[in-house]
């Protein structure tokens, strides 16, 4: 090369399509899917809300909180999806990807402060328990279940690849598992007259949601801190652009998430003096080979064919 650094970039962004200026089309049936899941967990919360009222189970009203929480949640997942589909602009040169993340940051503290509060109210009932109308109690939770594993159904496909919209499926996971123990509580109730299964029931959904708040946040923040993504091993995916690109030296090199679906690379390669077409083959190959094997879509490449000019880094393979 007649230079000693040659810049090459490719982008090639992740998603159910693109066009030839990286920006990506999401697909439609994702915020559809929002929709649906948003409206039938509305009506659901209204009546549990009314029936928690009417029966006077904590259990009932803080699944109905959890709903409320829930089509929030969904509203700011359909909200950020939409605006996440504008195009970059140069200013945010990576368009508002982001969005997503911080719509999930958003959702798992939602979730915990949720969990906080109905906590606090299962203690006040332990001291002070009302009579409960267990028979309505049940007859609305397993509405309840019902609704939320359809709209669970409908999520669940879109949830694997964008943490967004496993935000919104985690907040649906629990409205279920919360209806299942509403359900245990009436049943107990109705039965055994153990008029303690209501708070005790309450506990327990706070802090399976709790669970899934923290994992959702710490899954969050690790992308806004740019942390290489989980299951990605920096040196090995090093050692193969080392041997794919026949570099005398790999250095510099950084991988992050910029939203789930889009992963992105930068490195600096040492390699033999060789012409600029030679250096865009390379380019293509390991390009080719991280698309493949690591599903990394975005990539920016600097060929070098003397010293880093650069302060030294620990990462240097």
């Amino acid at each position: 090369m007649s230079h000693e650094h040659s810049s090459a970039e490719f982008h090639n962004e992740a998603g159910e399509h693109h066009d030839h200026h990286g920006h990506v089309h999401l697909n439609t049936s994702t915020g559809n899917s929002l929709l649906i899941a948003a409206a039938i967990t509305f009506f659901i919360m209204l009546a549990e809300f009314v029936a928690g009222y009417i029966t006077n189970s904590l259990a009932l009203i803080s699944d109905a909180g959890h709903m409320l929480v829930d089509v929030l949640s969904l509203v700011l997942s359909l909200v950020a999806y939409n605006y996440a589909k504008r195009p970059a602009t140069e200013k945010n040169t990576f368009g508002f990807y982001r969005l997503e993340i911080l719509t999930a940051l958003l959702n798992g503290i939602s979730l915990g402060v949720l969990s906080a509060f109905i906590i606090y109210e299962a203690w006040q009932r332990f001291f002070i328990t009302p009579e409960i109308k267990s028979v309505p109690m049940i007859i609305v939770a397993i509405i309840g279940l019902a609704a939320n594993v359809l709209s669970g159904f409908v999520l669940i496909k879109h949830s694997k690849k964008n943490i967004n919209i496993k935000g919104a499926y985690l907040h649906i996971i629990g409205d279920a598992l919360s209806s299942v123990g509403v359900i245990i509580a009436g049943i107990a109730i109705y039965f055994f007259n153990w008029s303690f299964a209501d708070p005790v029931i309450s506990v327990i959904i706070a802090l399976m949601i709790l669970k899934g708040s923290w994992s959702l946040i710490k899954e969050s923040v690790s992308v806004l801190l740019e942390s290489v993504p989980y299951g990605y091993d920096i040196k090995e995916i090093a050692e193969q652009i080392k041997v794919t690109s026949k570099a005398k030296e790999v250095h510099h090199i950084h991988i992050w998430t910029i939203s789930s679906e889009l992963h992105a690379l930068s490195c600096h390669i040492k390699v033999p003096d060789m012409k600029i077409t030679e250096s865009e083959e390379l380019v293509l190959e390991v390009q080719e080979m991280l698309k493949v094997k690591y599903n990394i879509k975005h990539v920016t490449i600097q060929f070098e064919c003397q010293e880093c000019a650069e302060p030294a880094d620990k990462y240097k393979f």
